[in-house]
């Protein structure tokens, strides 16, 4: 589950967690204006709501995470989406935690906001079946990103975490693939009703 709670991760990966999310969430409020607040907030309303439903895998469980599509429609504004989708969460729900607020940020929109800007210029010029498939990778690879960064910071955390990361790290391979059909079909349905909306909002070049 990428919402890692209180009391699991060492300082230096909690720190310097915080430090790159905090990077990445003052790079999304330089670029935000007027126009792409409304769109961060009803995306970051669909993360808080996705993930909310987990569904029990093996020794863990998973849900939604629209890293890739948020990464697709936002660029770096996916960091302040999901930043406070999860700030919610811990202190409405207690889902997450507050110490791990930088790392899970990190873990869940670092990979959605590095496949926007890989894949998503190519998305917006693509056509037909050649777009959905490239939106279908971008959300399979924010999710097997996000699965490999959970990994990461729990191995790097304590030695004794690696064999749980390793089943961890698997148990994202199912979920990325339905995260895959879901980009691919939100991002083929935009491109026919609404293409603006596949432009990172307020990014300003």
């Amino acid at each position: 589950m990428a919402h890692i709670p209180d009391g699991i991760l060492s300082a230096p990966v909690l720190i310097g967690g915080g430090i790159v999310a905090a990077a990445g969430v003052a790079m999304a409020l330089r670029r935000l204006d007027d126009r792409a607040i409304v769109r961060t907030a009803i995306l970051s309303a669909a993360f808080f709501t996705v993930s909310l439903i987990s569904v029990p895998l093996g020794p863990t469980s998973v849900h939604l995470m629209l890293g890739g599509l948020m990464g697709i429609m936002l660029g770096w504004g996916a960091a302040l989406a999901v930043l406070v989708g999860l700030a919610l969460q811990a202190v409405m729900f207690g889902i997450g935690g507050v110490t791990t607020l930088g790392v899970n940020t990190l873990d869940i929109a670092g990979p959605g906001v590095v496949m926007g800007l890989l894949l998503g210029p190519a998305i917006r010029r693509a056509t037909g079946a050649r777009r959905g498939v490239l939106a279908g990778v971008a959300g399979a690879g924010a999710v097997l990103g996000t699965g490999a960064l959970v990994s990461l910071v729990l191995a790097l955390s304590a030695p004794e975490y690696t064999p749980v990361a390793r089943i961890v790290l698997a148990t994202y391979v199912p979920l990325a693939l339905v995260e895959a059909a879901i980009t691919a079909a939100v991002v083929s349905f935009l491109a026919r009703t609404e293409p603006a909306a596949l432009e990172p909002s307020g990014a300003k070049r």
